[in-house]
């Protein structure tokens, strides 16, 4: 990572959502690795919820924490892939006021490495809004760790240069 002389860390106040309909808080290993990781470098998780696969609940849970001013970013594992439950993106794109879409794109040539041509599987996406980060992961533990470790470890760093989302955020 490319870090500006003398910038100070930033902690983030974060939520975690995961949609799923078979998983529970205590077997959730994709939600637990991003809320571990996120307190580890030195951010707050704020929430932690899982949701079932329901489009209106994943709209009304990821909406309340783009109006809560405390809530600086929220990431979301699961619901992001071809079956009829799958509704993350839908549920997600309509709040967004600006879609970042070099997000996808990056975790998609990321994830290659990791999955192969199954990547292209991926609707992994992100997003402001109200000045809040949104991202979209897949439910997979590997596709939350990929993302971590190659996007959202920098992204979310204000010492990480030449760019990164923090300055875009409520402070």
């Amino acid at each position: 990572m490319r870090v500006q002389p003398n910038a100070v860390f930033v902690p983030l106040n974060i939520a975690v959502l995961t949609v799923s309909d078979t998983r529970t808080v205590e077997n959730d290993t994709s939600g637990a690795l991003l809320a571990d990781r996120l307190v580890q470098v030195g951010h707050r998780l704020i929430a932690r919820v899982l949701l079932k696969d329901d489009v209106y609940k994943i709209r009304a849970q990821v909406a309340t924490w783009i109006a809560d001013e405390q809530v600086q970013a929220v990431l979301i594992t699961g619901g992001t892939g071809f079956s009829g439950r799958d509704s993350t993106p839908e549920a997600v794109e309509c709040l967004l006021e600006r879609r970042v879409d070099g997000f996808g794109e990056l975790f998609r040539a990321l994830s290659i490495l990791d999955v192969g041509a199954s990547t292209v599987h991926s609707r992994a996406l992100a997003g402001l809004s109200n000045r809040t980060l949104v991202c979209c992961l897949s439910g997979y533990t590997g596709a939350c760790r990929t993302a971590w470790e190659g996007i959202l470890a920098e992204q979310l760093d204000a010492r990480h240069r030449p760019c990164n989302f923090v300055k875009h955020l409520r402070v």
